[in-house]
């Protein structure tokens, strides 16, 4: 199928949008919360020539699985009105750019038992809540790994060498606040430019909302002394996440943009890889280049504004060489207790988790059509502003 047949087939994005609504049981509230965020993702994709039919019907089961997720939640919630009366526990979030350690740091902050990480299996299935007394054998989480196992393969395997997946594996932010629709994640699996300008310029507020009611459900009966999340789209809207968790504390790694960009472009190339049929790395390395700026400016620029927000600032060099002693200076910088378990946790991680487990993700930034003064020249600013931890 050619690609103007392939879009010529699509539906409208209006049709799009309404298909999707009904298909799921959501309250105004938040028919009017998502509807925003849908209209311009079911806008973006079914103008998007280089989205393959497979792709484009990728990106529509998406959609479903978001409201789906959205809509068992919120259907807990009136069955069991008790867990909107749940306290959040202290919040401590990584953001920053990608491929600098938020991940690892993500996993090894979730191995001290104090803290609560919300894992991709309880992410992905969320209803019933979990419960701690069968949290360890709950058939929902080998539903997932089954799933991980027959849908990355062929060359979607090599994202497994780049970012970890599997049941009890952290998840990031960006799948809750996808079911609100004011997340960037549809950016990273698909070429929507017109989307992700949405999303900057967009009031993220509802996301947020509804990140709370996330982890609300997944707290009620499995709770921990303290939260720990991560996604680095944060950074984008911290004015909203500052609003919905005042008391938060914030880790933000760093490393030199020319590794991540490189790295980075390679990962989205590997994700995007079964959604459309070519793709242009030279196109790819330039998005990449400017979309995380985008991110890197707005932080720096509250952070500017708002020095009482408390941030450890750390080194990925420093992480990588000795993880024990960087997560030990995160503690102590915030006050939390470095418990033997939490030590005992952290080492076990790495011990069962060592670097290249799933093989080595390569990359060089000339394959996009990148050289290090491109980068240099749209990071100039922050490199020199935390040259310290480059």
């Amino acid at each position: 199928m050619t690609h103007s047949s392939a879009v010529s087939s699509r539906p409208t994005a209006g049709r799009l949008v309404e298909e999707a609504f009904s298909r799921v049981e959501l309250e105004p509230h938040d028919v009017q919360g998502v509807r925003p965020g849908l209209e311009a993702l079911a806008d973006s994709l079914v103008c998007e020539t280089g989205l393959t039919s497979d792709g484009f019907q990728r990106a529509r089961d998406g959609i479903d699985d978001s409201l789906r997720r959205l809509a068992a939640i919120r259907a807990d919630r009136r069955r069991h009105p008790e867990i909107s009366n749940v306290r959040i526990a202290p919040q401590l979030f990584i953001l920053g750019m990608p491929r600098c350690g938020t991940s690892i740091l993500h996993a090894l902050l979730a191995a001290d038992p104090q803290f609560r990480a919300p894992l991709m299996w309880e992410v992905a299935a969320p209803s019933p809540p979990p419960e701690a007394a069968t949290f360890d054998t709950d058939p929902r989480a080998k539903a997932f790994d089954d799933y991980v196992s027959a849908a990355f393969a062929g060359e979607w395997q090599d994202v497994l060498k780049a970012h970890p997946i599997g049941a009890r594996v952290p998840q990031e932010c960006g799948m809750m606040l996808e079911t609100a629709f004011r997340s960037a994640n549809p950016a990273m699996m698909f070429r929507v430019p017109a989307f992700f300008e949405w999303f900057l310029d967009t009031d993220t507020s509802y996301g947020y909302e509804v990140h709370r009611a996330w982890l609300q459900q997944l707290q009620w009966h499995n709770p921990r002394e303290r939260w720990v999340l991560k996604v680095q789209e944060h950074m984008y809207h911290l004015p909203e996440l500052v609003a919905a968790y005042p008391q938060a504390v914030v880790v933000q790694p760093h490393r030199d943009p020319v590794a991540v960009i490189a790295s980075i472009s390679r990962l989205i190339q590997v994700i995007r890889s079964n959604s459309f049929a070519a793709q242009d790395p030279a196109a790819l390395g330039r998005e990449m280049l400017q979309l995380w700026n985008h991110g890197l400016v707005r932080s720096m620029q509250y952070r500017a504004a708002h020095p009482e927000l408390n941030v450890y600032d750390l080194s990925y060099r420093e992480l990588a060489a000795d993880p024990v002693k960087a997560v030990r200076g995160i503690y102590d910088h915030f006050g939390i207790e470095f418990r033997p378990e939490s030590e005992a946790g952290i080492r076990r991680w790495l011990a069962e988790n060592p670097a290249d487990k799933h093989g080595r993700h390569t990359y060089r930034l000339e394959d996009y059509g990148l050289t290090q003064d491109d980068v240099r020249e749209v990071y100039g600013d922050y490199m020199e502003a935390y040259r310290d931890y480059m």
